[in-house]
């Protein structure tokens, strides 16, 4: 039950999390450099698609343009990887 209740918990924030990129009261650039605990296991392709006017195709140019796999989440990225994005997201 302790373990259903924290996987609620995680999915309410990052609920909320991408209801506030939608609304542009969060940059995508601040969460790729400094992510939350509840984002760790998040994929970085779902949070670019609530981001404003990025839709999968679009998602997709960005990740493949920056070296990065569909798959990787938010956890997984390196260093480099997670600079490349947010200056990426920051230049659109």
């Amino acid at each position: 039950m302790d373990a259903l209740s924290r996987a609620n918990q995680v999915r309410t924030l990052r609920a909320q999390l991408k209801r506030d990129l939608k609304a542009g009261r969060v940059s995508i650039g601040a969460l790729l450099l400094d992510p939350p605990a509840c984002l760790e296991a998040a994929k970085v392709f779902d949070m670019l698609l609530a981001v404003p006017k990025v839709g999968s195709v679009k998602a997709t140019k960005i990740l493949h343009g920056c070296r990065v796999s569909p798959s990787k989440t938010f956890g997984g990225l390196s260093e480099r990887q997670r600079a490349e994005l947010a200056e990426r997201q920051d230049r659109s």
